[in-house]
């Protein structure tokens, strides 16, 4: 893994796109601490971009990951998700918002098989299951953005991410 990028992400296509362009404008209203947005909904704003498709054709949700280890509780994360619910609820997209500091606490409910805790946000982000997807953008105070990108960015880098598929088959 190569960890948080600086950046080769074209972050104007972003900027240029309706949705990111409102999202990343109340960015620096939340109050998350360690959080991030990404994953499927930042490259399927790309790929639409590059191949001109509607800014948001195939977008479903967007993924709003913070790591809070300090309160593990579901009263916490739901009092998260009812926030960003009013700064970015209308927004016409649904938003998944996952404190995740405590995806261990309900994975193996969920898939079946236990797994560790993350020990950070970058942590998290590098057991999501493709590395394409792995890609979440960290919006700064002062408007610059940070890139965390385990797997890099380049278009090889993109597979399935086998420790999730390892932790999937178990």
């Amino acid at each position: 893994m190569t960890g948080v990028q600086t950046c080769a992400l074209p972050i104007s296509i972003l900027r240029g796109s309706q949705l990111w362009s409102a999202l990343l404008g109340r960015a620096p209203l939340v109050s998350l601490g360690d959080w991030a947005v990404g994953a499927g909904a930042l490259v399927q704003t790309v790929w639409n971009h590059l191949h001109g498709f509607p800014d948001r054709h195939g977008v479903r949700d967007i993924d709003i990951v913070y790591f809070d280890d300090r309160d593990l509780s579901e009263e916490a994360e739901a009092r998260a998700i009812a926030g960003i619910d009013r700064l970015l609820g209308d927004l016409g997209v649904a938003l998944d918002v996952k404190n995740q500091a405590r995806v261990h606490l309900w994975y193996e409910r969920r898939f079946g098989k236990p797994i560790p805790p993350y020990s950070s946000l970058e942590d998290a982000i590098g057991t999501w299951p493709t590395t394409s997807t792995a890609v979440a953008l960290a919006p700064n105070l002062d408007g610059s953005i940070r890139v965390i990108a385990p797997f890099g960015l380049d278009r090889k880098s993109t597979r399935l991410n086998s420790s999730h598929v390892a932790l999937s088959r178990m």
